[in-house]
């Protein structure tokens, strides 16, 4: 069976692409096709590291444990993120190279960026074809914006460059779903259109047989089949490529944590989360700095910085809000602080940025409430992490990742360091630590909360008494991707969908 690629592309961000890629690939894995995800480009603040050493987002390391594999940088050849809201690090093959500008990426400069990662998008792409039956390539945002198109590499372009069949999602929760569609087709060249094999209509609520006539017009009106409609899943909750995805939790009969999490302009990495809001005796919330008031953290039990893709400015932002004071109001009234990543930077000393890596070069004060100081460095850390977790109680068993460009020196005698490690063995107590006062813990490691006893852990830390224990994420996580391909296996037309492979691989 030669190698097939069949693209999903959106008529917009969050049509719903990264679920739908996520849940063919498990469907075709658990038939015993050897299928791989592929995102050419992607932007996002929420990544992964993978088995060789790089950066991918996160989506693709969700999709690529859909199809039972380890994540690779091949599945996500370039990957941009961004540090305000015109400059981005580029991300090829897992290493960062570079920032640019938007004008630099959307200008004349521009083109030679986009030659060179068109050439390692076609690499990456060419290699994972000599390993899988199928690839499974995921668009980015719309193929219609014409601002964008010219040396697309993320979406037409791509399908063009490798001759690449594509499925157009459109998200009918948003309205105008056939405007949608009908309106995106208009846009693209008479190739592109040509290439577009059907549409999936995403997020459906109610009465299908009234959506019915709508279907029979498009089809008619197109040409084109609509290979299924799927309804809105409530509390799906998978790993977000970058938006903060609302989820409904049961209250507790026991006493609940309150836990609330900072959100800043450049907040990264908030799937960090995900099993705290999962966890039944957690009252969860998501504070956004810039419109939430800093007395919303009164009562709070715990509160947690995230990472931060621009730590200086997002601190500069936190302070202006007045949330620095409201978190020593906090810690006054017994409360416990966190901080994660550039969170964790936050909470030092200084944060010193000579060179100029995730902005303009200069210094900034920390909260000053542990004792470290943290530069900048154009060498970034990438490396799984295992090792245990001291708190209150006997060590726990911990893993998770670092992704971070800070190099952090802590100062003076720690009550509780971290006795952590790297995939070689190699000690990393210096990137976390606890307050002298227990008040305060800092750590670099993402997906901490991951491991249940560590979670379990860092909540008994927080004052949490309550019966309720943490869940495996990775076993939620299977659970919600088998509900996904066997809904989208019940409401997609298969045959026709596999029909498209099977003539690409035997052509």
């Amino acid at each position: 069976m030669a190698c097939a690629s069949l693209m999903i592309q959106g008529t917009a961000s969050d049509a719903g692409k990264t679920t739908l890629v996520a849940g063919l690939c498990r469907i075709l894995a658990r038939e015993g096709i050897r299928v791989a995800p592929f995102k050419p480009q992607n932007m996002a603040l929420n990544s992964a590291v993978t088995q060789d050493g790089g950066e991918i987002g996160r989506a693709q390391a969700l999709q690529a444990m859909a199809c039972g594999l380890a994540p690779h940088t091949d599945f996500n050849p370039i990957l941009l993120k961004p540090a305000s809201d015109s400059r981005a690090q580029v991300i090829v093959q897992g290493k960062a190279l570079t920032h640019l500008e938007a004008a630099e990426f959307f200008g004349p400069a521009g083109k030679g960026y986009k030659t060179m990662a068109m050439e390692a998008v076609l690499d990456s792409h060419q290699r994972l074809c000599g390993q899988y039956d199928c690839l499974l390539v995921e668009g980015a945002g719309s193929p219609a914006e014409i601002n964008l198109r010219e040396n697309d590499i993320a979406n037409m372009g791509f399908a063009e460059a490798v001759d690449c069949p594509v499925i157009l999602v459109a998200d009918i929760d948003k309205g105008g779903v056939f405007a949608q569609l009908v309106g995106t087709l208009a846009l693209l060249s008479g190739s592109e259109r040509e290439r577009v094999k059907g549409f999936v209509i995403n997020r459906f609520r109610g009465d299908l047989t009234l959506l019915k006539p709508g279907l029979d017009w498009l089809e008619a009106h197109t040409s084109k089949p609509v290979l299924g409609v799927v309804p809105y899943l409530h509390n799906l909750l998978l790993d977000a490529e970058d938006a903060l995805v609302p989820l409904s939790v049961g209250a507790s009969q026991n006493e609940r944590l309150k836990v609330r999490v900072l959100v800043y302009p450049r907040t990264s990495n908030h799937t960090d989360f995900d099993p705290l809001r999962l966890h039944p005796g957690v009252d969860f919330d998501y504070l956004q700095i810039q419109s939430a008031s800093p007395d919303a953290l009164t009562g709070a039990d715990l509160v947690i910085l995230p990472g931060s893709k621009n730590v200086r400015a997002d601190l500069g932002c936190l302070k202006a809000k007045g949330f620095d004071k409201a978190l020593r109001k906090h810690l006054r009234y017994g409360g416990k602080l966190m901080g994660i990543c550039g969170g964790y930077q936050m909470l030092g000393l200084e944060i010193d940025d000579p060179q100029g890596i995730e902005d303009s070069p200069g210094s900034s004060d920390g909260l000053e409430l542990l004792p470290l100081i943290t530069e900048l460095k154009s060498g970034k850390v990438l490396a799984n992490v295992n090792g245990e977790l001291t708190l209150d109680k006997k060590p726990v068993t911990v893993k998770g990742y670092e992704i971070h460009c800070g190099h952090t020196s802590v100062l003076g005698k720690l009550a509780r360091p971290l006795f952590l490690t790297d995939e070689a063995g190699n000690p990393v107590s210096d990137r976390g630590c606890v307050s002298d006062d227990n008040a305060i813990f800092g750590t670099y490691l993402h997906g901490l909360f991951d491991t249940p006893a560590a979670l379990d852990a860092v909540l008994g830390w927080a004052g949490y008494r309550g019966e309720e224990v943490a869940i495996s994420l990775d076993e939620h996580r299977e659970q919600q991707l088998n509900r996904l391909a066997d809904t989208l296996e019940q409401h997609l037309d298969m045959s026709r969908l596999k029909a498209i492979f099977l003539s690409l691989s035997t052509r």
